[in-house]
């Protein structure tokens, strides 16, 4: 995690991106990409963002945003949808958008953390009760238990789902990848239905009533608590977890097409802000400043999490193996 240090001087970078924005940014609509669960943070972030590059150059601005499956977002913008940022959940589907020429390869690098300014983590959320006592991953792939998460070929929300769930087993299995297959095989012949994006499967849990467990976002999970009553529902947190980073790029093409590429890297730059970072903490998105995450300490327990770089070699590598077509979770899938 990047020192707190660190951000008085990226901050400074803030108000000369302000101010070189594109002459033609007033009264422009900036278009954000982002993934399913984002939905709350963004109605938070993006009224403060208004307002403060408002007072900074006396424009206005209105920040639109698109919510999907991250994969399914991520096509959208190849396929066509003009967006000026993406904001995602992990850094697999801006990689599909650089690919396709819509931005540099080396977008990671252009802000701190490896362009994340903030993550969370896989969690489990059970009914009132945890009637079937669900403390673990290993409990999760027991006969008659309903695991609610989306689909991995979809959604970042399901991949890492999918490999926290393989890497658990893996070390329960001393180091074997067969006894990660074998967890994700029983894992799937447990899941009832595979929706597209997070809040789909969230909507499945919650308001189909389908599932004993859904596999989600720490944000979503405390979101849907504060939201929904906390007394209804429980959070499990496992034994072992996946750091999901949230990297934002901006989408060069389409933003030099807009006249927005001021405006657009301002608006990232914002994210890193000692503002921003509390509203990341207050919508329960662990921030990437020290500082703001010692103050909400008490909101965030404990975890042990793995890294998708450490532990399977990045993400490129994982999607070859795992979630490319013919790879082993259209195998296991298939064989259901």
């Amino acid at each position: 995690m990047a020192r707190t240090g660190k951000w008085s001087r990226w901050m400074a970078t803030v108000a000369l991106a302000l101010a070189a924005g594109n002459a033609s940014a007033a009264d422009v609509e900036l278009l954000n990409a982002s993934y399913d669960v984002a939905r709350d943070v963004y109605r938070d972030l993006n009224p403060a963002f208004v307002a403060h590059y408002r007072g900074e150059t006396g424009r206005t601005v209105t920040i639109a945003q698109s919510h999907g499956g991250s994969s399914k977002q991520a096509r959208a913008v190849i396929d066509g949808l003009e967006a000026d940022v993406l904001t995602m959940n992990n850094p697999l589907d801006i990689d599909q958008v650089a690919r396709a020429g819509l931005l540099p390869p080396g977008w990671a690098g252009r802000l701190p953390n490896a362009s994340a300014p903030s993550w969370s983590a896989i969690l489990f959320l059970v009914r009132k009760g945890n009637p079937k006592g669900i403390r673990d991953w290993g409990d999760l792939v027991r006969p008659g238990v309903a695991v609610i998460l989306p689909n991995p070929k979809t959604s970042g929300n399901g991949r890492y789902s999918y490999l926290a769930g393989w890497e658990w087993a893996r070390r329960a299995g001393g180091g074997a990848d067969a006894a990660g297959e074998a967890y994700v095989r029983k894992l799937f012949a447990n899941v009832p239905v595979l929706d597209t994006g997070g809040r789909g499967a969230t909507s499945t849990f919650v308001q189909r009533g389908i599932g004993d467990v859904l596999l989600t976002f720490e944000n979503e999970i405390a979101l849907l608590r504060a939201e929904l009553g906390a007394a209804d529902y429980e959070v499990v947190v496992p034994s072992l977890t996946v750091r999901a980073n949230n990297p934002v790029a901006v989408v060069d093409r389409v933003a030099a097409k807009h006249g927005t590429a001021g405006l657009a890297n301002a608006y990232l730059q914002y994210h890193y802000s000692a503002a921003a970072q509390e509203i990341f903490a207050k919508n329960y998105l662990r921030p990437v400043d020290d500082a703001v995450l010692r103050r909400h300490a008490a909101a965030f327990p404990e975890l042990n999490v793995f890294s998708v770089e450490a532990a399977f070699g990045g993400w490129p590598q994982a999607q070859k193996r795992h979630f490319a077509d013919g790879g082993v979770f259209d195998r296991i899938y298939s064989q259901r």
